[in-house]
């Protein structure tokens, strides 16, 4: 009870998946039937009145019928019923040959709703045809010698039914002396092969009668039969050898009729009558053998009737080289045909209209076509397209179909009729065409004040337009008659730039058209905002307003340009070096050598730069950065490489097309300055031959000789540094000329004034060697400074021995001298504590010594 119900709900979930993909096919447009062969005309297919949802009564109301594609029409629709049914009886052999799965496809047409639906339908295989073989009687012939075991070919039979009712096995019988062996293809199909079961005697038998019987896989089974006759003769030492087991050959389909294809040779080691060699076809199709021949003495194999790429593409014969003696040898020839653009495209119209209405929206369906080419690859592959300035525009509809659809709203008081031609052309060369007119006429519709076809217009317009050039056009149109129906158009008042905006662009007041008054640069303008009004010719006239947004777009029209490196002048001016990069030989891989520095005066992608080396002296010893422009070596510099290596960068931008600019980077692999000269020096020489040395050396002299000067002037200004120090630390170390007897540390000289100074005492850290000295207060504070200095009329008097005496005590106590070490590990110098007056010193005097 359990397992039936388990069987109940696994054919209920079958029957549900088959519902659903029914439904989803139905949905996509495409329907699925099965129908065996060798029905009879008005079998039925399947209900397609009920999987695409009509009703009946609106089957004729709709127009509902299979497309005629001028072939032979398999299928047809009831009109009473809206079954699919047969229109003739199909024979899936003829029409599939070689085929494991045979389909046939068509399309029903729903004119009413511009629909076209899809339908495949698999035609089942009956077991309506026996095996049967090329040739009911065959002749062979074996020497007396042939050892047992022996094994010899037979003709295969061909079955055209498929799967279970092809063929299926042989069978042999009618002599002892041999028996059966079935080999199998490398296509999976089987060979039977004669095998000698026990050794001839031509004095006991000279001939064996067999029969060989195929058998397929039917039921009930259809069997076929061959006779065979061994003919025992005389021994024969050699078979025929041919030349190449398998001969291929590509031909055009449209070579001539008798033409040669391909020749098989065979050789036979033989003398005589043993050694003659004759060729017959082994094992060949039925329909190639009405198209190809082989002739038995040349083995030349010629064409009986023209090729056709699109029936078949690909033929296989298997030839047989025979001596007199029964020995054979076999080979197989392929024969690919090559397909020739000798279909033009077929442009069917399916379904069209020939009134329309003005107010329809753009993608009204206005015809269906079916677009077919017999060729295949390019030559097959169709383009559609329609003839310029119509308001309409193709749409792939299903697999071939197009449709042709309004691309914008009509205007009947503009165009009142259309004649549109649609072509359609292949890919082949040269390409073959045809096409077909559609006549429509648009019918009025009364509406009242003017509409624009769109709420708010954009367009985009490339710079360095041509004068007078179309942005857009605007469309308004008013469904009243006569002067009421006029719509005119003109263009609101503005300024850009502080210029009139009508000298900028203008609108066509009948078309709505809006042109370009004069050539816009990017750089200067990007962006236009104005107004354009429709007016009909009423009274009072009614009107509106539509806003268009004018977008520039950058184009590429400027190149890049190279900053670094500068172009180098005419080698006749002396500059043809101005370029030269140093690498030293010793560079790792990826040290950066020089970098080509480039600008481009576009926008966006047009401005994006790229850097590629085009040409190198050394290809892969510098390579170049793809964004930075950055030259580095790639490997290290070998011993063979030239000194000199030239290097051509190209600087591209990524415009359509793109520009781009080029930029030739010298460099010399030097260690040094001298060999760095010598070889420019050479190169010099080479560029001008038989002349002194090039202005390029000199100027390379003169610069390394600036350098040099450079230094010396460098070397000179440290000494005069150290000098300046020295001079300092000896004013410190020298005792006084005038005040003896008081050291020379309570001294500072002051634009050549001595004076005394009150008591400020310091610690000063001074090493040999250091240009900046360490200065630290103590903790005292500073004294008074010195008086104000008299009026320069009044000389200012010096501090004379008495006035010393009357100062200091006559012995003062020297203060404690510190020592401190030298910042740099120098010597120790002892300093003296002395005082000065803060106010008195300049910046330079408290902190550089």
């Amino acid at each position: 009870m359990c397992a039936a119900g388990r069987r109940w709900g696994r054919r209920q979930r079958a029957l549900l998946w088959a519902v659903l993909l029914a439904a989803w096919e139905a949905a996509w447009g495409q329907l699925r039937y099965s129908v065996p062969e060798e029905m009879p005309k008005g079998s039925f297919v399947g209900d397609v009145a009920k999987d695409l949802g009509l009703q009946l009564p609106a089957l004729r109301d709709r127009g509902v019928h299979i497309l005629d594609k001028g072939r032979t029409q398999y299928f047809a629709v009831h009109g009473k019923t809206g079954h699919l049914v047969t229109a003739e009886r199909i024979d899936r052999e003829q029409l599939c040959e070689s085929v494991q799965q045979c389909v046939l496809r068509c399309e029903l047409i729903v004119e009413g709703e511009m629909k076209v639906y899809g339908i495949v339908v698999e035609i089942r295989d009956i077991n309506d045809n026996a095996p049967s073989f090329r040739e009911t009687e065959t002749e062979l012939k074996m020497s007396e010698a042939t050892a047992p075991g022996s094994r010899f070919p037979l003709a295969e039979a061909h079955d055209p039914d498929s799967g279970q009712n092809s063929l299926q096995s042989y069978e042999l019988s009618g002599d002892e002396h041999f028996s059966l062996a079935v080999q199998a293809g490398p296509g999976g199909d089987q060979r039977p092969e004669l095998v000698l079961a026990k050794a001839l005697d031509r004095e006991e038998a000279a001939f064996h009668e067999l029969v060989l019987r195929a058998i397929d896989g039917g039921d009930p089974a259809r069997t076929g039969t061959a006779r065979i006759r061994v003919t025992v003769v005389d021994a024969n030492d050699n078979a025929p050898v041919f030349s190449q087991a398998e001969y291929t050959v590509r031909v055009p389909e449209d070579v001539p009729v008798g033409s040669v294809l391909v020749t098989v040779t065979a050789t036979d080691a033989d003398e005589g009558l043993n050694g003659q060699v004759e060729y017959s076809i082994k094992k060949i199709t039925e329909k190639a053998s009405q198209i190809f021949h082989l002739d038995s003495e040349t083995g030349a194999i010629s064409l009986l009737q023209g090729l056709d790429f699109e029936e078949g593409d690909h033929y296989e014969l298997e030839v047989q080289a025979h001596d007199a003696g029964a020995l054979f040898d076999t080979a197989k020839v392929v024969v690919t045909i090559t397909d020739v653009n000798d279909n033009a495209p077929k442009l069917t119209v399916s379904s069209k209209l020939n009134e329309i209405s003005e107010d329809a929206p753009p993608g009204t369906v206005v015809a269906l076509l079916y677009v077919q080419d017999r060729d295949s690859g390019a030559n097959g592959a169709v383009r559609c397209s329609l003839e310029e300035g119509v308001p309409f525009r193709l749409e792939k509809s299903y697999e071939d179909y197009y449709r042709v659809v309004t691309a914008k709203e009509l205007d009947r008081e503009q165009v009142s009729e259309y004649n549109v031609t649609v072509r359609a052309a292949d890919g082949g060369s040269p390409a073959l065409q045809s096409s077909a007119v559609l006549a429509l006429r648009v019918l009025d519709v009364n509406d009242n004040a003017p509409v624009f076809a769109q709420e708010r217009y954009s367009a985009r317009l490339a710079e360095n337009n041509a004068a007078g050039a179309l942005v857009l056009t605007v469309r308004a149109t008013d469904a009243d008659w006569g002067q009421n129906a006029r719509v005119r158009y003109r263009l609101s008042e503005g300024r850009v730039r502080g210029a009139p905006l009508s000298s900028y662009v203008s609108v066509q007041a009948e078309t709505g058209a809006l042109y370009a008054l004069r050539s816009f640069d990017y750089e200067e303008v990007r962006e236009l905002e104005l107004c354009v009004r429709a007016e009909d010719g009423g009274a009072p006239a009614l009107s509106s307003n539509v806003s268009v947004r004018l977008l520039i777009v950058d184009e590429n029209d400027n190149a890049p340009q190279v900053l670094y490196p500068p172009a180098a002048p005419p080698v006749a001016s002396g500059g043809g070096w101005s370029g030269v990069e140093l690498a030293p030989r010793s560079s790792e891989p990826g040290a950066l050598v020089a970098k080509v520095v480039a600008v481009d005066a576009d926008a966006g992608q047009n401005a994006w730069l790229s850097y590629e080396l085009a040409k190198a002296t050394e290809p892969g010893l510098f390579r170049v950065g793809l964004h930075s422009g950055e030259v580095r070596t790639a490997r290290l510099p070998l011993a063979r490489d030239a000194a000199r290596q030239s290097l051509v960068v190209v600087v591209k931008d990524h415009g359509r097309p793109a520009l781009s600019a080029t930029a030739t980077l010298s460099v010399v692999l030097a260690e040094s300055v001298a060999e760095l000269l010598a070889e420019l020096g050479s190169a010099a020489e080479a560029a001008a031959p038989g002349e002194p040395a090039g202005s390029l050396t000199r100027w390379l002299v003169l610069a390394v000789a600036a350098v040099s000067c450079l230094f010396v002037a460098f070397l000179l200004l440290l000494l005069a540094l150290r000098l300046r120090r020295w001079r300092r630390e000896q004013l410190l170390a020298a005792d006084s000329g005038v005040l003896r007897g008081v050291p020379v540390s309570h001294f500072v000289g002051i634009d050549g004034v001595r004076a005394f100074l009150q008591s400020y005492s310091h610690e000063v850290s001074l090493t040999a060697d250091s240009r900046k000295s360490q200065l630290r207060f103590s903790g005292a504070s500073c004294c008074d400074t010195l008086p104000a200095r008299p009026p320069p009329d009044e000389p200012a008097p010096l501090l004379g021995q008495e006035d010393i005496a009357g100062t200091f005590p006559s012995d003062p106590a020297p203060p404690s001298n510190p020592s401190f070490p030298s910042p740099n590990g120098g010597e120790q110098i002892k300093v003296p504590p002395f005082w000065c007056d803060c106010s008195a010193l300049s910046s330079h005097d408290k902190f550089d010594q």
